[in-house]
């Protein structure tokens, strides 16, 4: 056991945070601090830290444990380059690098006694900088910070010119680097793309030491811990297994508690009309009874309600008139930044109906994409061009639709000034914003409570085109399944770019990856995405090569990447058609395999065992199942391929 926390109480003005949490972290364990924003995950963090002293309880760390911790808001100060900082990760590989340089540097000059010392502390360091991967850490310095997004130019840029999620992407970095016994994590992905997702995905969960994460990234918890840590109503809870597993297994124990509370519920219903009509009898003996039982009853362990926490927001987007089949049109899109091109001679189609997701490294042009699309960027060339009817709803990551200087209340109202009072409280009753809350500026909210504001808003517009840029970020878990259940029900048609992967997964039917200054396609969800990535970028590859043979070659080679929506239609009713073929196959082979398991059994019955006939029949019967079931094991294996 490498952390032990035991019995943590923390209360802010009166309220209680958290009360009588405990659990513990083995060595080399990964784990998750889930639950909804508030709940006191970052506080517990803080107190493991020592940065925040609990009420009562106690933090155990095994002794002479090394931890690295990341911060949600990353602070850092520095006048050093990147590559600098990163080299003082370990301070001790530049020390003994120096050491054996000038013992190196002494022995070509000493002979006798001096130079035996001299070879004797040359061994020495040598071992110790063997040990401590000396020989590998330049390696190993380039590879965690390309992993986490930076390139060869970027290694020589001061720290204090960087941005926040840069800055914070170096200090990841360098605590990776240190390599602590234990690693805590608050929020980590919050500044990294997908491929630096990945990549830190398949390092922590080969790291030699424990790991501790709070986070809301759902694919990415899955993929790394195996043990859950859930604050909910100030209490804990310790699941083993991954995030999938954690969401199954609490459902499971909340229809357990609802069951056990009604059949109690119920019981005490029974046993007071028994006492009622005990006591309306009003004799002597059925007095005595009744208090019998009222004295049972009394006794019973009540078990609470159970109840979840009122976090959940209320969101339906509902278009208020359909829009043509043809929703956006993008024909030959460019655009560049002084010397710096984005993209080039971009061209897609969405059509009505589709849930489209952009993604793409940090910087690669997806946000400016999407503004070009609202007319908040114009591009260097290429045209735009939106369908009949078509009404959009737009949700900026930065929140520009949002006015600072208003309140919540106002917000709306100027938005919307056909609404009533009531309507704008119950409105923003259901996005968690109650009683006082409505009258805070928007500019004193946190960066989760801008987000449920610009989702209200987006709800009341009633477009048919969702627009959406980074519609997840801040959001807590339960939030990200109300957002995907809202966007899986809506009749219109949504663009959106995000790097959550778990979000992409569920809701997006088409996936545009925008790299290497184009744009490619994938019909199907992040899953699919993945299989077919490399066999898709290797296409591309090929048609880029064949310049002389563009319209043929090209076309060939890149035919799914450029698929007409006629073709993208046939391609995915196909698909369902070999689906449902799939599942008719399993269901006859269930069918033909429970019928040779009774077969087996009839076979096996002694009273059977005179009666020929039925026993030819049987066999014959089971003769025919077998042949007929390797018919379907061979088309069952085709088509899951």
């Amino acid at each position: 056991m490498i952390l032990q926390c035991s019995h943590i109480d923390k209360s802010f003005v009166g309220e209680t945070v958290l009360s009588d949490i405990s659990f513990h972290i083995n060595e080399q364990e990964k784990a998750a601090i889930v639950g909804v924003n508030g709940s006191g995950k970052s506080t517990l963090i803080k107190i493991i830290m020592g940065q925040l002293s609990a009420d009562s309880g106690d933090i155990i760390l095994s002794k002479d444990t090394t931890v690295g911790y990341l911060a949600q808001n990353q602070e850092y100060a520095s006048d050093r380059t990147i590559l600098e900082e990163m080299q003082d990760a370990k301070p001790e590989v530049g020390i003994l690098e120096r050491k054996i340089a000038s013992l190196s540097a002494q022995m070509n000059e000493a002979d006798g006694k001096e130079l035996e010392a001299l070879i004797k502390q040359f061994d020495h360091a040598q071992h110790r900088f063997d040990q401590i991967n000396g020989y590998a850490y330049q390696s190993e310095l380039v590879g965690v910070l390309k992993g986490l997004g930076f390139e060869n130019e970027d290694f020589d840029k001061k720290i204090a010119s960087l941005s926040g999620g840069e800055k914070t992407r170096v200090a990841l970095a360098k605590m990776l680097l240190t390599a602590p016994d234990l690693i805590i994590l608050d929020e980590p992905t919050n500044h990294l793309d997908l491929n630096a997702i990945h990549w830190l995905e398949g390092y922590l969960a080969q790291y030699n030491g424990a790991v501790l994460i709070v986070a809301h990234d759902r694919y990415f918890l899955d993929k790394i811990v195996s043990k859950v840590i859930e604050i909910r109503q100030t209490k804990s809870r310790v699941y083993l297994g991954n995030y999938t597993e954690y969401t199954k297994k609490r459902q499971e124990i909340l229809d357990s508690l609802q069951k056990q509370y009604l059949n109690q519920q119920a019981e005490i219903k029974h046993q007071e009309e028994v006492i009622a009509k005990l006591k309306q009898f009003n004799r002597e003996k059925s007095i005595k009874r009744a208090e019998s039982r009222e004295k049972m009853l009394d006794k019973i362990e009540r078990i609470d309600k159970p109840i979840e926490e009122n976090t959940k927001m209320h969101l339906l987007f509902t278009p208020k008139i359909q829009s043509g089949n043809d929703v956006l049109t993008v024909k030959g899109l460019s655009k560049r930044f002084a010397d710096h091109v984005l993209f080039e001679n971009i061209d897609f189609e969405i059509k009505r109906g589709e849930h489209v997701a952009i993604i793409g490294d940090n910087g690669s042009g997806k946000t400016t994409i999407l503004k070009m699309i609202n007319d908040l960027l114009t591009p260097d060339s290429g045209t735009i061009t939106l369908g009949t009817n078509v009404e959009i709803g737009y949700y900026d990551q930065e929140h520009h639709v949002l006015h600072m200087e208003k309140t919540l209340f106002e917000e709306i109202q100027d938005e919307y000034p056909n609404m009533t009072n009531t309507e704008i409280r119950n409105l923003l009753a259901a996005f968690l914003f109650t009683e006082d809350d409505v009258f805070k500026q928007i500019k004193s909210l946190s960066g989760g409570e801008r987000g449920r504001v610009s989702l209200a808003k987006l709800m009341l517009s009633d477009a048919n085109f969702l627009i959406l840029d980074e519609p997840t970020n801040h959001l807590d878990i339960d939030s990200k399944a109300i957002l995907e259940n809202a966007i899986n029900h809506f009749e219109g048609t949504v663009l959106y770019v995000s790097h959550d992967r778990y979000f992409i997964n569920t809701t997006a039917h088409r996936i545009l990856d925008l790299t290497s200054q184009t744009m490619l396609n994938y019909i199907g969800n992040y899953d699919y995405y993945l299989d077919k990535k490399d066999a898709m970028e290797q296409a591309h590859l090929q048609t880029e090569t064949k310049v002389s043979d563009v319209t043929a070659s090209a076309t060939a080679t890149a035919s799914d990447t450029k698929l007409s929506w006629q073709q993208q239609k046939e391609e995915q009713a196909r698909q369902r058609k070999l689906e449902k073929e799939l599942q008719a196959v399993e269901t006859e082979i269930e069918e033909l395999e429970s019928d040779n398991e009774q077969i087996d059994t009839e076979l096996s019955d002694p009273a059977n065992g005179n009666d020929v006939a039925k026993l030819q029949e049987l066999s014959k019967k089971r003769a025919e199942n077998d042949a007929r079931l390797e018919e379907l094991m061979q088309r069952w294996e085709s088509l899951s391929e």
